[in-house]
């Protein structure tokens, strides 16, 4: 999957939540990466600990959690808390696959990392670089969007964050666990419930439409088949 949903925040949302982070406490981004990632990696992270970090957090998850589109397309079924990173004087994120399994700093709750996430904070003509690139499978994509737009992706896919030459790239990151572990299956299903809600304005909600109500039951079927909640 490779989706872009834009104004999960306003341009005021993200100001406020800008100002909020420049009173944070800022880590080496290698400090939290594995290994392999600790060769690549040279950011900052907000600390995890930080008060600060707890309610943004809860306020991306929250918002993203009354977003249709982003319940659409990753029918979330656990969320690893968003975090948030800072990249300045040339700081990147080399190439890398994120892990597959990963612990909730707050609850040590473990889940699968099936969709990664970036939400950007502020404007891209605010910094130079800082491009997020990912492998699609179908050709290499370059992702640097506006303040409050966020691009929802496949976990396994190879990525990078390039240099950041000027300014600050600020943003938060985070994973999701979803109700639907196969990915081909989770785009199908998103493909369906669009097609129901496109049709469901056509056709008028007040009316009961015989070919929505099958389009919907096919939908809530397949999810049930599908889904795994454990």
């Amino acid at each position: 999957m490779f989706k872009i949903l834009h104004n999960v925040l306003s341009a005021e949302e993200c100001a406020e939540m800008r100002n909020q982070l420049q009173q944070g406490t800022w880590i080496e981004g290698a400090a939290t990466a594995g290994a392999l990632a600790k060769q690549v990696k040279q950011n900052l992270q907000l600390d995890d600990q930080d008060p600060i970090a707890k309610r943004l957090s809860q306020q991306v998850e929250q918002r993203l959690l009354a977003n249709p589109d982003f319940i659409s397309s990753a029918l979330p079924n656990r969320f690893y808390p968003p975090k948030f990173n800072l990249y300045q004087h040339g700081g990147f994120y080399g190439a890398h696959v994120d892990n597959a399994l990963l612990t909730n700093p707050y609850s040590g709750e473990k889940l699968r990392a099936d969709l990664s996430a970036t939400l950007f904070l502020n404007a891209p003509e605010s910094y130079v670089g800082g491009e997020l690139q990912i492998d699609t499978g179908m050709g290499v994509q370059e992702i640097k969007l506006p303040a409050g737009d966020l691009i929802l992706y496949d976990s396994g896919a190879l990525h990078q964050v390039l240099p950041v030459t000027e300014g600050q790239r600020i943003a938060s990151f985070m994973w999701v666990q979803s109700l639907i572990a196969d990915s081909k299956a989770r785009s199908l299903l998103n493909q369906l419930d669009q097609t129901i809600q496109n049709l469901r304005r056509e056709r008028d909600d007040r009316v009961q439409d015989e070919n929505v109500l099958q389009l919907t039951e096919l939908y809530h079927n397949l999810l049930r088949y599908w889904s795994q909640t454990g």
